[in-house]
């Protein structure tokens, strides 16, 4: 840009005018002037505002029982780069009425529910938002997918939320490698992530560098052996109460979470292990899958915990759950 010839007037004028990095891009005042609204999460518990989600639909019909696999148990097709998870295939529809069933829970408990927009074809594990962004203060990260099957769902997430007006803080590039699955909030100045076969180091460095410049410590938690998601171990239910299955979780984790002051409940070696993928809606109240035991159900109960349980097996045999279906993208800070 030109200098105008009469410099005293221009620096005036910038001078008065001039740069603002206060407050910063994630404040309230900024957010709300700039964006229209207040975007993202710095906790996993606080009252659900916005959730991304996918209805299952005719991205399915690449699935065919006819391709086995006897090596996996199941069906799929190396060439095409798609596999299911488990020996039955359930029909579309009953798929769609348990995910109905939870976007109709989700509303009765105060969120507004978006979906994704012109899901590519095939990619039937679109179902699972959870995975392609997470939200943090302020805006998202857009995930970069690490198996075959799922790259691609980058582009898809990030267009439904430029579309909405969520800022986008981060798209993780180069050799990156990470899943919203394996990330959670612990508290509004802690976050932790599961490094493990879908998530490597690249990522864990992109992602720390922005939690960083928010005032976030990003801790990293190993998974076991081919783990895929910290989701399928740890579930904040309360502001300081985590249910967790401790098979899936180093004992320094849980010396970590009590340093914090986080309370914990372990899950009974009775439950399905599905009820850790849930989600909680406020403060003390989950959505979850059937399947916990007595006494699991009375520990949550005693610390206050309110379950709100829904029937979602047939989703969950695609190898994600309640967690894994929804990706909250504006919560109540607590």
């Amino acid at each position: 840009m030109a200098i105008p010839k009469n410099r005293e007037i221009y620096g005036a004028t910038i001078k008065m005018f001039g740069s603002e990095p206060e407050p910063p891009f994630e404040a309230s005042e900024r957010q709300i002037k700039d964006w229209g609204r207040e975007w993202g999460c710095d906790n996993d518990v606080g009252q659900i505002r916005m959730v991304l989600m996918h209805r299952p639909g005719n991205e399915f019909n690449i699935i065919d029982p006819t391709k086995r696999i006897e090596e996996i148990g199941s069906f799929g097709d190396l060439q095409a780069g798609w596999y299911w998870q488990s020996e039955e295939i359930p029909p579309l529809a009953e798929m769609q009425a348990q995910h109905d069933a939870l976007v109709a829970t989700l509303k009765a408990e105060g969120a507004e529910v978006v979906y994704l927009e012109a899901v590519k074809e095939n990619q039937f594990k679109s179902v699972y938002t959870r995975d392609t962004s997470f939200a943090i203060k302020g805006g998202a990260i857009v995930s970069r997918m690490a198996p075959r099957m799922r790259q691609g769902e980058e582009q898809t997430v990030a267009r439904t939320l430029a579309n909405l007006g969520m800022p986008i803080l981060r798209t993780i590039t180069g050799n990156g490698m990470i899943e919203g699955g394996s990330f959670a909030w612990l508290n509004s100045r802690t976050a932790v992530v599961g490094r493990g076969i879908r998530v490597n180091d690249e990522a864990i460095e992109q992602t720390a560098e922005v939690l960083k410049r928010q005032g976030v410590d990003l801790m990293v938690v190993d998974l076991p052996a081919y783990s895929i998601h910290i989701d399928g171990w740890m579930l904040m239910v309360d502001v300081d109460l985590c249910l967790l299955d401790p098979r899936g979780l180093p004992y320094s984790f849980l010396e970590d979470l009590r340093a914090m002051g986080i309370r914990t409940i372990e899950i009974s070696p009775e439950d399905d292990s599905w009820i850790v993928n849930g989600l909680a809606v406020r403060p003390g109240r989950v959505i979850m899958p059937g399947g916990a035991s007595n006494r699991t159900a009375d520990d949550l109960d005693k610390h206050g915990v309110e379950i709100v349980t829904i029937d979602y097996d047939k989703v969950q045999l695609n190898g994600g759950g309640i967690h894994c279906s929804t990706c909250p993208l504006i919560r109540d800070s607590v």
